[in-house]
């Protein structure tokens, strides 16, 4: 009974359509960002390197080097601030989470691209 009605709740705040994008994969997640009054859009690049969660509570991790320093950020898929998540390129992974690319630097980060 109580499953029934979290689900039931859990469907309003639900995204109708969801960007397909897996693990390794380099994406473009452009968020909404309200500067004052103003509302812009920002693109964060990088790899994902994890996915966890499910229904709304469904999260992902993207990880990019900026100044040669890793930054890794953790978003929900259906927060309304996620305006869209874009696959730039699709890699071949062999794991589910991508963790061990924290512990590499350089050349040693890239991922084989999968060819369909």
């Amino acid at each position: 009974m109580s499953q029934e009605l979290m689900n039931k709740v859990e469907a309003a705040y639900k995204k109708p359509e969801i960007d397909q994008f897996e693990i390794g994969d380099t994406v473009e997640v452009h968020t909404k960002i309200l500067e004052g009054n103003k509302e812009r859009i920002q693109v964060y690049t990088g790899t994902v390197i994890a996915r966890s969660g499910s229904g709304t509570r469904e999260m992902f991790t993207v990880r990019r080097i900026v100044g040669g320093e890793g930054v890794e950020k953790k978003f929900p898929i259906h927060s309304p601030k996620v305006d869209k998540v874009v696959s730039t390129r699709k890699s071949v992974v062999r794991r589910a989470k991508l963790y061990y690319l924290r512990d590499r630097v350089g050349k040693a980060t890239r991922l084989a691209e999968r060819r369909d």
